[in-house]
C-alpha cells in the first residue's frame, strides 16, 4: 500500500512539475551540463553505487532538460511523522564558480526512519548564484532498508532542483515538506 502510494505521489509530482524544455534554459547562468558531464561527476561523488545514476539523470535531462548548475553534498534527515532533513555541499555553476552552501527544512506525512545520503541535485534556470536561496517545496516517496537511489522535483519560482540521493539507512513512507536553502548552517529548519 505503501508502494502504492509513493509511486502514486513520485507520478503526480513529475506530472505537476512540467518539462521545461530547451528553451527555458536561460539567464545569467546559461551554459548548461551535458548528461555525460552529470555522470562523470556525480560518478566519482557517489562512488561505487554509482551505476544507477546515468539512467536517473537521463530521465531528468529528458524531462527537464540540461541544468545549468549542480550541488554535491551529504545531509542526513529522520521523521516519525513530522521530520527533518540537514545538509551541506557545493553549488557547481560553469561561468560563476562554485559555492558553499546548506540546507535545512521540515517534513510532514507517513514516514518512518532515519537515514543519511549523498545527494546530487541537478538544477534548472538558475539566474544568479543566489536565486539558489529559498524555499523549494516537494512530495517525496521513500521505501528502503540499507540503501537505494531515488530522485525527486522541487520549484521555487522558476528554479527547479532535481535532487538524486544515494542513501544508507531505515525508510518508510511519503511526506510533504520542503528545503531551505542558506549561506551559513542553522538548526532552525523553518
Amino acid at each position: 500500500m505503501i508502494k502504492r502510494l509513493a509511486l502514486v505521489l513520485s507520478i503526480l509530482v513529475t506530472f505537476t512539475f512540467a518539462p521545461l524544455g530547451a528553451n527555458a534554459q536561460t539567464g545569467a547562468l546559461s551554459d548548461n551540463y551535458s548528461t555525460d558531464e552529470l555522470v562523470d561527476a556525480g560518478g566519482q561523488f557517489f562512488g561505487k553505487v554509482s551505476q544507477g545514476l546515468a539512467s536517473v539523470v537521463e530521465r531528468a535531462a529528458s524531462n527537464y532538460g540540461l541544468p545549468n548548475g549542480y550541488i554535491l553534498g551529504q545531509e542526513g534527515s529522520a521523521a516519525l511523522f513530522g521530520g527533518v532533513r540537514y545538509g551541506e555541499g557545493q553549488l557547481y555553476t560553469k561561468n560563476a564558480g562554485n559555492h558553499s552552501l546548506f540546507w535545512q527544512g521540515p517534513t510532514l506525512g507517513f514516514d518512518i526512519g532515519a537515514d543519511g545520503s549523498k545527494v546530487m541535485m541537478l538544477v534548472y534556470n538558475l539566474p544568479s548564484t543566489n536565486a539558489i536561496y529559498g524555499r523549494y517545496p516537494g512530495v517525496e516517496g521513500s521505501a528502503y532498508m540499507v540503501g537505494g537511489l531515488g530522485m525527486t522535483v522541487m520549484k521555487y519560482k522558476d528554479v527547479y532542483i532535481v535532487p538524486i540521493r544515494s542513501g544508507v539507512g531505515a525508510r518508510l513512507g511519503v511526506n510533504v515538506g520542503y528545503l531551505k536553502f542558506t549561506q551559513q548552517p542553522t538548526w532552525n529548519p523553518l
